[in-house]
Parts: structure tokens; sequence; C-alpha cells
């Protein structure tokens, strides 16, 4: 999953656009629905990585992907601590840190 705007549903737009919400899902990414402009409840992609790692995890995976969360939230929500988050972020071949390489070589530039 790569970053990307939350999907917003309102409980009226799954009458109407429920199959563009599946799509959405199938394409792997998260959303929300709305009722009464509240969050209501979240919609996940439905995969292996869900089943093989639970909801928690996946979700926090998920979310962090997004640039939704940091990665200690991210290590909160899945209930697990931030050197396990990253071993778990190494194991799924996911990027810990989306930094520009321009900006990255400005920064070592910088005395210390």
């Amino acid at each position: 999953m790569k970053e990307s705007d939350l999907a917003v549903y309102s409980v009226r737009d799954l009458r109407l656009r429920s199959s563009e919400m599946v799509r959405e899902a199938e394409a792997g990414n998260v959303s929300v629905i709305t009722k009464r402009g509240r969050p209501a409840a979240l919609a996940l992609p439905f995969g292996s990585r869900l089943l093989d790692l639970g909801l928690d995890k996946d979700l926090a995976l998920s979310l962090f992907e997004m640039n939704l969360l940091t990665m200690e939230r991210a290590a909160k929500l899945a209930d697990i601590s931030l050197d396990a988050f990253m071993d778990l972020l190494k194991e799924t071949g996911t990027v810990a840190v989306d930094y520009p390489a321009e900006e990255l070589d400005e920064e070592l530039q910088v005395p210390i």
C-alpha cells in the first residue's frame, strides 16, 4: 500500500457507491465509513497479510504506510514495542523512512 488519501464514505454512500468502496478495498486501500459526519466504521482490505498478522498489526501497518500514523503510534496500535514494530516493517518489506534523496543529501551536509 502506498501513501494515499483515506477514502471516506457516508452510510448513504454505502447504498449508492458500495461497489466503489469494494474496489478501493481490493486495491489495498483503507476507507472510513461515517454516520452523520462522524467515523463509525473502518473498511480494510482482506488479504493474506491480515490473516497472517492479525487485525491490529495489519491496520497499524496500513495506517503507517499511508502516513496517517507515526512509527511510535503504529507500534502502540499494533500493541508491540517500537523495536518489534521496526522488525515487523523489515519482515513485511515496508519502507520505514520515506525521505527524498535530495533532502537526505542536504541533511547530511549540515554540520553537527
